[in-house]
C-alpha cells in the first residue's frame, strides 16, 4: 500500500477531522465543553506529532482517541489563562 500524501495541512486536518470531532464529543459527555477540535489538533501537532517519525493517518487517529483528558484540559486551560478568557458555569468560553 502506498503512502498518502497531502497537499496542505488543511487537507490533512480535514482528513482526520472526524476523529477530532469524536474526541470533542467524548469530552462533552464528560462535561468538558471548552475543548475544540482545533485545540486537540494544535496540542498534538506541537507536543506529539512533531516528534514522531513515520507519522501515518492511523497513528494520528489513534493518538487522538487515546489522548488523556487531563493532558488536553491542562493545555486548553493554560491557553485560556494566556488569552485572558474565562469559562462560564456551562463550560463555554467568554
Amino acid at each position: 500500500m502506498s503512502d498518502i500524501e497531502f497537499k496542505s495541512l488543511e487537507e490533512l486536518y480535514n482528513r482526520i477531522k472526524p476523529a477530532l470531532y469524536s474526541k470533542v464529543l467524548e469530552l462533552k459527555r464528560k462535561g468538558i465543553d471548552y475543548v475544540k477540535e482545533e485545540d486537540i489538533w494544535n496540542y498534538l501537532s506541537i507536543n506529539v506529532w512533531k516528534k514522531t517519525d513515520q507519522l501515518t493517518i492511523s497513528l494520528m487517529v489513534s493518538t487522538i482517541m487515546d489522548l488523556k483528558e487531563d493532558e488536553i484540559t491542562s493545555y486548553v486551560l493554560d491557553l485560556i489563562k494566556k488569552q485572558d478568557r474565562t469559562i462560564t458555569n456551562e463550560g463555554a468560553l467568554l
